[in-house]
């Protein structure tokens, strides 16, 4: 498998990105990676938040690479396509598809269902995929960087 087949397979469609929208999800990312460090907010939302940091950074390297998800399955298909993209390997994307379950469970069916342990682990994830993912940007596309960025 490859991008290029998720785009034949509709998963993904091709997408031109430029600075502005790297700039805009990278600093999501930040903005998520700072207040998920909110100690009084619940386990399940420091989690969620963290998540958001990592999905979103994951999203500037499916953009940068030209492509964006559909909406079926959008965030598995960021998740997944970060094999393609900055290839952190088959542990990092299994832990982070987990996490994404874990988020829907603990959104949408069952409160206090995250440990305190579990949203630093995501946030521990989140961290090194926003750092990750700009270091591939910068190597791969460096022009959708700003300076500053």
């Amino acid at each position: 498998m490859s991008l290029q087949s998720w785009l034949q397979n509709s998963w993904l469609v091709q997408h031109t990105t430029n600075p502005e929208e790297i700039t805009n999800l990278f600093a999501i990312s930040d903005r998520d990676l700072t207040a998920c460090q909110v100690t009084q907010l619940p386990a399940d939302w420091r989690f969620a938040i963290a998540y958001n940091a990592g999905l979103q950074a994951a999203t500037a390297a499916l953009a940068a690479a030209g492509y964006r998800a559909t909406r079926d399955n959008h965030h598995y298909r960021v998740i997944q396509s970060l094999e393609f993209t900055t290839a952190p390997g088959r542990k990092v994307i299994d832990t982070f598809d987990g996490f994404r379950k874990k988020r829907n469970v603990s959104s949408y069916d069952v409160a206090g269902s995250v440990s305190d342990k579990e949203a630093d682990e995501m946030l521990k994830l989140a961290t090194s995929l926003r750092t990750n993912v700009e270091k591939w940007i910068r190597t791969t596309r460096p022009e959708l960087l700003r300076p500053s960025t």
